[in-house]
């Protein structure tokens, strides 16, 4: 399975970055925390990503569907703590 701290650390890490994107106005700084996900998606735990992505690629790396990816990381994470 997939360790939970490895999960608690996404859930944290993606639910503090979606509470400051979802509400934000600045496009610059929606920008910087899409690219702070993309880089963090690249170091987590593989076989965790695999999970949250549901097979899509660029999952959480793609500007066009970022805030659906991310509303979906978050809902799978919680259901998995």
């Amino acid at each position: 399975m997939y360790c939970k701290d490895s999960i608690e650390s996404a859930y944290c890490f993606f639910h503090q970055k979606w509470r400051v994107y979802a509400h934000s106005t600045i496009p610059s700084q929606k920008d910087d925390i899409e690219y702070a996900i993309s880089s963090y998606v690249q170091d987590m735990d593989k076989a965790l990503y695999s999970h949250i992505a549901h097979g899509k690629e660029d999952f959480l790396c793609e500007h066009l569907t970022f805030a659906s990816d991310m509303q979906s990381a978050l809902h799978d994470l919680e259901n998995m703590m």
